[in-house]
This record gives C-alpha cells, sequence and structure tokens, in this order.
C-alpha cells in the first residue's frame, strides 16, 4: 500500500437511508483488476446512452468502444467486495474525434466513461452506489478463479451468467497514476465523479488473444451485450494484480 495515495484526502461520514454508515471518498486499500476493452457499432450502442450531451468516443468512424472492468477489492473503507464494471468511454459536452480523442485522453492518463451496467457483491457497495452516485447497481456473483497463468472472473445474477472474463497473467511493473472520470444519473441529473487508481503492479497488451470475452444467452444484459456488434477480440488489456484507489464524491453537472 502507498500511503502517499491517501495521505492529505479528509473523509467525512455519509449515513444511508438504511442506517448504515460510510465514509466519502472512499479508500480502496488493496486490488485487483482485470480490464478489456473491445469496439462495437456507435449506431447500436448509442441507444443506450441516457442523455443527449454523452457521446460515444470511436476508435474509427462508426465503431465505438466498450469495456469491461473485473475488480476484486480485498480491503476497503467498506469491507471486501467484488464488482464489474461495463462502460462505455465517452466525451461530455464535447465533440469527439474518432482516434484523436482517445489518444488524448490516454496520453493524459483521464479517461472518462459512462458507466452502464455496475454489479456488486455486497449490499453495502450497492445501496452507496445507487444512493451516493447514481449508479446502476445489483448485486450479483462475481468470482475470481485463478490458474497458471491465466485469472478469470465470472458474472452471475440468480444463476443466469451474464458473462465471463478471462485474461493472461502478465509480467508486471509500477504503474502510473491515472483517474477515470465516471458519468451517471441521478434522478434524471448527471453526475461527475473522479476515481483515482494507483496501479502498484501493471502490465497492459495489445496482443488480441490476451484476453477473452465470453457472453452468455439468458440474462437481460447478455441480450444487450448481443446486441450491439461487439468485436470478437480485445484491442486493448490491462492486468493489475496489486493496485489501490479513491472514489471521490460526486459533483452534479
Amino acid at each position: 500500500m502507498s500511503e502517499d495515495l491517501f495521505k492529505g484526502v479528509e473523509q467525512k461520514e455519509f449515513e444511508l437511508s438504511n442506517h448504515q454508515k460510510l465514509v466519502l471518498p472512499l479508500f480502496y486499500f488493496d486490488n485487483t483488476s482485470l480490464i478489456a476493452t473491445f469496439t462495437a457499432s456507435t449506431n447500436k450502442v448509442q441507444n443506450f446512452l441516457p442523455h443527449p450531451e454523452m457521446r460515444l468516443i470511436e476508435l474509427f468512424p462508426g465503431r465505438c468502444l466498450i469495456t469491461f472492468m473485473a475488480f476484486e477489492y480485498r480491503k476497503t473503507d467498506i469491507a471486501p467486495y467484488n464488482e464489474f464494471a461495463i462502460v462505455m468511454p465517452i466525451s461530455f459536452r464535447k465533440a469527439q474525434i474518432p482516434v484523436v480523442t482517445i489518444g488524448s485522453q490516454i496520453l493524459r492518463r483521464s479517461l472518462s466513461c459512462y458507466i452502464w451496467h455496475l454489479p456488486v457483491t455486497t449490499e453495502i457497495a450497492r445501496i452507496g452506489g445507487v444512493e451516493v452516485y447514481g449508479y446502476p447497481k445489483f448485486i450479483a456473483d462475481i468470482d475470481f478463479h485463478r490458474e497458471p497463468g491465466r485469472v478469470r472472473c465470472v458474472l452471475a445474477e440468480k444463476g443466469k451468467n451474464i458473462l465471463s472474463l478471462s485474461g493472461n497473467v502478465l509480467t508486471t511493473e509500477l504503474g502510473k497514476r491515472q483517474e477515470y472520470i465516471t458519468y451517471s444519473i441521478k434522478d434524471g441529473t448527471p453526475l461527475r465523479t473522479e476515481v483515482l487508481v494507483n496501479p502498484i503492479e501493471f502490465s497492459q497488451s495489445i496482443n488480441r488473444d490476451a484476453a477473452e470475452l465470453e457472453i452468455g444467452t439468458e440474462h437481460p444484459i447478455s441480450q444487450e451485450l448481443k446486441s450491439i456488434g461487439l468485436g470478437e477480440k480485445p484491442i486493448l488489456y490491462q492486468y493489475c494484480p496489486v493496485g489501490e484507489s479513491i472514489l471521490f464524491e460526486p459533483q452534479n453537472m
């Protein structure tokens, strides 16, 4: 753990509607993440955006990006839990230019995205995400499986498989800090939230066989994913077996 990430960040207590309490910003002290980015049909994904000022970021005209992010949070301010994010990289209130916009965000290490689906494994993570951040959270089964050279995360709800994401175990080094700007909708209002990430052990690969996504058949989210023209293989895979992060309070846009 790097104490520098959390040093000087003041936290305050927040009470949820079920009388559970948490502190904001939320600290995540020990995490693992698997992240894979795919292309998809811009026209088809556009139908799922909830706000007219959200603009999908395209790799090239007609093909936007969809990112799948599996998280294992081993030590946090709200106890251990797992999470799976399905996000759409976007530009908010700004025009996007294929290649240029995503390239600029990568260079600045500041990526912006709309949170499409965000299942979690504990109730405090669900209700906190919904009430504070407007995130589309629900309780699901999110299980990590490790075998020699490979890590796999399986996402399911009520016995119905949604998807599984697997990736190679890569040789890692200390990564550079990065921020994610997430957008969500709460009571019809867009919220902007900063997430600061410190990847202590990190690697990435453009080998299109480094990660694999398998989509289920019965769950509604699976059916959505099958409808958007996802590419068969990822364009980027990121592996972070040890990391830490801060989830800051949302801003009303």
